[in-house]
């Protein structure tokens, strides 16, 4: 039924469970696991540089080194699983850059994190797990992880 699942993750807490989630759906269906980290454009864009000395230490390289830690860490979760997985990074708005992962590369399973907070934090829109889930042509399957406010 699956060939390919996707994992888009950014290393929080409320990928978490969603990890489990994805290698065994990888697992049960003999599936590859492709995990996604998406280095947001907006994040980069907004810095001013002035912080750091060189460009070694700036935002991108911050954030790229976070990417290749939360992947390569789901990677060697699904390797001890058995799980073939395949890691990639993307540059760019986070939902897009997702949506154009799941389109090119012919996902037919997308698991993704989701926080489910309390009070004001529920009534926020624009997440990119929402932004995903609604514009998919493939199945997106949301894992909630509960964190405190």
């Amino acid at each position: 039924m699956y060939d390919r699942v996707l994992l888009p993750t950014d290393g929080s807490v409320g990928v978490d469970r969603a990890i489990d989630h994805a290698i065994d759906a990888a697992g049960r269906y003999d599936a590859t696991l492709h995990v996604l980290y998406v280095v947001d454009g907006g994040v980069v864009n907004a810095y001013s540089g002035d912080e750091f000395v060189d460009g070694a230490e700036g935002p991108e390289e911050t954030l790229e080194e976070t990417g290749r830690e939360a992947t390569d860490a789901v990677a060697a979760l699904a390797d001890d699983a058995g799980v073939e997985a395949v890691t990639a990074m993307r540059y760019g708005a986070p939902h897009e850059e997702i949506l154009r992962y799941i389109d090119e590369g012919d996902v037919d399973l997308t698991v993704m994190g989701s926080k489910a907070r309390s009070g004001d934090y529920r009534r926020m829109l624009g997440s990119v797990t929402e932004r995903v889930s609604r514009q998919s042509a493939a199945p997106v399957s949301i894992v909630k992880t509960t964190v405190e406010a």
